[in-house]
């Protein structure tokens, strides 16, 4: 099944299915319950200092996802979050949906996490 991506201040629907928040801090205003997520994969998100450094820049996006890759590809912890987000994927037959707070839906790491996983699953 395809991976979605959706903001956490989108409302959830069924058609969400396994909803995995990708970011390293919760949602700011958004309680458990309004979130309603079932696995929260802080360590799949973006270092600090390279959240920072792109600072939703969509005109630093191709650089970041190089230096985004290189970090899932190089940092054991996010190595073994983005393995336990494909097992996830591969084994959840209602599909997955990447749940993350930043406004810009075309320039985000959850659009390069999407990427990464879609890959996998060809």
């Amino acid at each position: 099944m395809p991976v979605k991506i959706k903001r956490a201040y989108e409302e959830k629907s069924e058609q969400d299915g396994v909803r995995v928040l990708v970011d390293r801090l919760w949602p700011r205003g958004k309680s458990k319950e309004e979130l309603a997520v079932d696995h929260w994969m802080k360590q799949a998100a973006p270092s600090p200092d390279l959240r920072k450094w792109f600072d939703h820049d969509p005109d630093k996006f191709d650089e970041f996802k190089e230096k985004y890759k290189d970090e899932l590809h190089n940092d054991e912890d996010k190595q073994e979050a983005l393995e336990e987000l494909k097992k996830i994927v591969k084994e959840e037959n209602k599909g997955v949906s990447l749940i993350y707070g930043a406004k810009d839906e075309k320039h985000n790491h959850a659009v390069v996490l999407k990427e990464i996983l879609d890959r996998q699953q060809v």
